[in-house]
């Protein structure tokens, strides 16, 4: 596949890349809940990459990245900007074939994801939170050490690491009338997207974000990316903007993407707790959230579900009372 002199992934890289990463990943459960059901109408898979290595499906697109680099260029490391998730899967996998890891993570990120960055043996340069910020400080570490860039999204390597979440839930639930998974950057989006198009092309992908950060929303209907370059939501992992591979696929394949307010995301990320008994982290509950604000567009319908990650600071949990929500 490939959009002028854009170049993406096709499917038969996310076939090579399921092979690659197979001896350093979980195959996720998927489970259900009779409750979530019935409140919903809907009959909705969770796939919980919650429960991936290193706590999120970015591990998929890391390690696709960092093992598919030749010996040489390994050697010099890899670096990458990252409010959290991608920056700890990207250490974890360059620890795993013994290279180095450098992250430059917003000041403001989580600290519990920070500490799993250095736990992984990645180093953490911190940066103001904004992606401006983030860009121009990885420039400047990838000139001095030529380390190799693994963006966290917008990168063929990625997206196909990706896509092999999507493929693995259709293998194990079958023929789905809707997917819909968390959108910031949209790797994980540009992955099912690639997927369910070869493999179940009338499965409908939505996207789900936070109101507060809504640019993805924004572009799909104007028709071009839009930026906004430091929205403010306690869903960390999705303040990041969508570049020119993803849009490709948001563009081309996405059916809606569907918002959440800040008050609705944390009800549905207690809700998982509570119902679920499984750990998601903000970001992650942005689906449900979606699906139970807009219960008409998939009731009656066989819904997957991706739950991108289970990273969660226990000392800041969003239901707590010195925790702002608006």
């Amino acid at each position: 596949m490939s959009d002028g002199l854009l170049f993406v992934p096709t499917f038969q890289d996310v076939l090579t890349a399921r092979e690659r990463i197979h001896p350093y990943v979980h195959r996720t459960p998927v489970l259900t809940s009779t409750y979530l059901n019935k409140l919903t109408g809907a009959e909705l898979y969770f796939k919980c990459e919650n429960l991936q290595k290193a706590g999120a499906s970015k591990a998929r697109g890391a390690i696709n990245a960092v093992f598919q680099m030749p010996d040489e260029s390994a050697r010099r490391g890899f670096a990458t900007h990252s409010s959290g998730n991608h920056g700890l899967c990207l250490s974890y996998a360059a620890a795993r074939r013994g290279v180095r890891a450098t992250v430059v993570m917003p000041r403001t990120a989580p600290e519990a994801k920070k500490d799993a960055v250095r736990m992984y043996g990645g180093t953490v340069i911190e940066c103001e939170p904004s992606t401006t910020a983030r860009e121009a400080v990885l420039a400047k570490i990838i000139g001095e050490t030529g380390a190799d860039f693994v963006h966290p999204y917008n990168d063929a390597r990625v997206i196909a690491g990706q896509a092999t979440c999507s493929l693995e839930l259709f293998e194990e639930v079958g023929q789905l009338d809707a997917l819909i998974a968390p959108i910031g950057g949209g790797g994980m989006i540009s992955g099912s997207c690639l997927t369910m198009s070869n493999i179940s092309p009338a499965t409908k992908i939505y996207g789900a974000e936070p109101a507060n950060a809504d640019d993805a929303a924004r572009s799909l209907k104007a028709g071009y990316i839009i930026e906004d370059d430091s929205p403010q939501t306690i869903a960390e992992g999705l303040k990041v903007g969508l570049r020119d591979r993803t849009w490709h696929f948001v563009s081309t394949y996405v059916t809606n993407i569907l918002l959440a307010s800040e008050n609705e995301i944390v009800e549905a990320m207690q809700l998982t707790w509570q119902r679920m008994k499984v750990v998601i982290e903000p970001s992650s509950a942005v689906p449900l959230a979606t699906i139970l604000n807009s219960p008409g567009i998939f009731a009656g319908k066989k819904v997957g579900i991706v739950l991108t990650g289970g990273n969660v600071d226990l000392g800041r949990l969003p239901w707590t009372s010195n925790q702002k929500i608006s």
